[in-house]
């Protein structure tokens, strides 16, 4: 078994013996630089996939609604942008295919894949147009660092000249994969029998690597998004930490009376959640600075949306607050050691660790720490396309 690993970015392969020679695994390598928008990434991604579910031959439009069912989350549920937006406008033909099929089959952002894939088929006069721009010089220029090993230049302007140009290559250096004559979505993806071994058999490593490259492709194109390498497929929900929350707030409850954010009557403490003011979808974290106790009923209405600023903000810092005064009130230990209990899964913020929770902040004081550190999050949340709620 030969290896071949590129210590860059951790690209670690193991190479058969049998088909070593015949691949150029560094062009392979390439497959994913330099790219323009963020679909070239969405497009290896797909090829592997199917590949890794034993596929030899497909289309343009299978692959493209691979892409689509790919991105649908990251785009919907995180509100990610696949190469950024100009002047409103957004940039990426993936993204734009994504947002088309919302609009027009109103499937969730947690639909499956068989459900996404159902409802391009279903609206396929509709995509067609945008599925048609995804295929239009991601498919060959993928295939670009193959080329450098030929003397003769590709005709990019031709479609039909740079099938052929792809054959000729083909003939001399196995590709990944070759096209077929057919027009438009209908075109061929042929897959080369020694590729589609070398990539089963590493897959995981592969699909890894394609996520690396992709996720600083995207935080490049969303500086302001927190925890983003999360938000490319969806989180198991069980990785929340609300419990020793919810204890606190029971307690905090026993003694004095909380007002519902929202409702602005006393929650009841037998039909009440602890959710994150500024979305978890955003933040991808737990933070007890952020969470807020609030009727269940309202919870699901609230969802992943951002709260109106004013007047929620100031009604979520009096509960806060209320917090803050328990905790430090040493007539009451039992509220201080639930407060601590918190401390490994609901406070990792330094600012509020040191400044929010210190003892000694007045009220105002206290009010505006919090407005100081949450509002930047919260307005990068509604620039990045969260709905306002209420």
């Amino acid at each position: 078994m030969a290896e071949f690993d590129f210590e860059k970015n951790g690209l670690k392969l193991n190479i058969d013996d049998d088909y070593f020679n015949r691949l150029d695994v560094e062009a392979f390598y390439q497959m994913l630089k330099n790219p323009s928008y963020c679909y070239k990434f969405y497009w290896l991604e797909a090829c592997v996939k199917l590949i890794s579910e034993n596929v030899e031959r497909t289309t343009f439009s299978e692959i493209i609604d691979e892409m689509i069912a790919n991105a649908w989350y990251t785009v919907l549920e995180y509100h990610i942008h696949l190469s950024g937006v100009v002047l409103g406008e957004v940039r990426d033909g993936l993204e734009r295919a994504v947002l088309l099929l919302k609009e027009l089959s109103g499937l969730p952002s947690n639909a499956s894949k068989v459900e996404i894939k159902n409802a391009i088929k279903a609206h396929e006069g509709e995509m067609k147009n945008v599925k048609i721009q995804l295929t239009k010089m991601v498919p060959y220029r993928a295939l670009a660092g193959f080329f450098n090993r030929y003397e003769k230049n590709p005709n990019w302007e031709s479609i039909s000249k740079i099938t052929i140009y792809i054959d000729e290559i083909n003939q001399i250096s196995a590709l990944p994969y070759v096209l077929g004559t057919a027009k438009g979505l209908a075109k061929e993806v042929v897959f080369n029998s020694f590729w589609i071994k070398m990539i089963q058999d590493n897959t995981v490593a592969i699909l890894s690597w394609i996520q690396y490259e992709k996720v600083k492709w995207l935080q490049n194109n969303n500086p302001e998004v927190p925890s983003l390498v999360y938000k490319l497929e969806p989180m198991d929900e069980n990785v929340r930490k609300l419990s020793k929350v919810h204890k606190l707030w029971d307690a905090i409850m026993d003694v004095s009376p909380v007002i519902d954010v929202f409702k602005g009557s006393v929650i009841d403490e037998s039909a009440y959640d602890v959710d994150h003011f500024i979305p978890w979808s955003f933040v991808m974290n737990d933070e007890l600075w952020n969470l807020m106790p609030m009727d269940s009923a309202l919870n699901s209405a609230k969802s992943n949306k951002l709260p109106k600023w004013d007047p929620f903000f100031t009604k979520f810092a009096s509960n806060q607050y209320k917090m803050y005064e328990l905790i430090n009130d040493e007539s009451k230990p039992e509220i201080r050691r639930l407060f601590e209990g918190c401390y490994r899964d609901n406070l990792h913020s330094i600012w509020a660790a040191n400044e929010l929770y210190r003892k000694g902040n007045s009220k105002e004081v206290f009010y505006g720490i919090l407005e100081k550190n949450m509002q930047p999050v919260y307005d990068s949340a509604k620039r990045q396309g969260y709905q306002v709620w209420m």
